[in-house]
């Protein structure tokens, strides 16, 4: 998978970019994939989620944490 990963002026990580092609093959695997639902989570669970997940890629950035293969993460998911 080809990302790209969009950060501020300070660096830090605030999205990622997924080729087109990439995306409808990910919204074919996994239906639902673009709804807006928010499930059994809170909007605050959601948002440490996110905080966590910006909070890991900046380690990975300083070469402090170790990435995982997208192909792994898709998995889990």
């Amino acid at each position: 998978m080809n990302l790209q990963y969009i950060s501020e002026n300070r660096g830090k990580t605030t999205g990622v970019f997924i080729p087109i092609q990439e995306w409808e093959l990910l919204k074919s695997k996994f239906k639902g994939l673009e709804e807006e639902v928010l499930g059994d989570q809170s909007k605050e669970e959601i948002l440490q989620g996110i905080q966590i997940a910006v909070e890991e890629m900046n380690l990975i950035k300083k070469g402090k944490l170790k990435a995982r293969d997208a192909k792994d993460l898709l998995n889990e998911l």
